[in-house]
């Protein structure tokens, strides 16, 4: 199987062959699914601009997503003034990935590659060891950044990106179809076991049937997290209101 057999993860749906097709593109302009807080489960962590929450149709157990409160269209357009605060919660994130899961690999389709158009981070336990050799040769085409203001100068005159990171390193994919479905199945496919590969786990509604308990269990977890660190968990995991 190639990288090619992983078209357009929010275009080109395949089928039949267990190969990486993605889920159809949202539409901009229907109600915000990220604003709506009441349809958000397992609300994991609040900050004062974020929550933390375990996604609802999972890659692997212990997978989250870091979402502003406020709606912003990707990172690249959240304000510096948040950035203080994103970057101690997603080091919060990386103690509790390393002691429960492994470590993380944080992802953004940013506009590029949305299903929610609201700014949401992915925070998928894969460890680097899984994907990093595959990575390397992708990397040449990307840039690197170090802060959260590179991302907004890109977004400010260049507009689409996707973006990785990890432990490693932090990377600034420009909007090339071709990159995009490459590190979608060198990085993200690739890591998956091979049962989950066979499944056709890129599909949401295979990942909603089989995932079903990850994200009560990534919860429970995170409270045994909470009680070792003295961090506050919220109360309530069904909502965030």
């Amino acid at each position: 199987m190639s990288s090619q057999d992983a078209d357009q993860q929010v275009r080109v749906p395949l089928s039949g062959e267990g190969r990486p097709a993605l889920e159809p593109q949202a539409q901009p302009g229907l109600p915000c699914a990220f604003c709506d807080r009441s349809s958000l489960t397992t609300v994991l962590h609040e900050t004062p601009a974020y929550l933390l929450i375990a996604d609802h149709a999972p890659l692997v157990e212990g997978h989250l997503l870091i979402i502003p409160k406020e709606h912003y269209a990707c990172y690249g357009a959240v304000p510096a003034a948040l950035d203080e605060e994103l970057e101690t919660l997603k080091r919060l994130v990386s103690r509790f990935a390393s002691r429960f899961y492994a470590p993380l690999l944080f992802w953004e389709h940013g506009v590029f590659g949305q299903t929610v158009f609201h700014a949401h981070l992915h925070c998928i336990p894969f460890g680097v060891a899984s994907y990093q050799q595959r990575l390397e040769r992708l990397a040449a085409r990307a840039i690197r950044v170090r802060e959260q203001e590179e991302i907004r100068r890109w977004y400010r005159q260049r507009g689409h990106y996707f973006y990785l990171e990890d432990s490693q390193q932090a990377l600034l994919f420009p909007p090339d179809p071709r990159s995009y479905r490459e590190v979608i199945y060198e990085v993200l496919w690739k890591s998956l076991s091979p049962e989950q590969q066979r499944q056709g786990w890129q599909r949401k509604e295979v990942r909603l049937r089989e995932g079903a308990g990850w994200p009560a269990a990534t919860a429970r977890k995170w409270e045994q997290f909470c009680r070792e660190e003295k961090t506050h968990a919220y109360t309530d995991r069904s909502r965030a209101g």
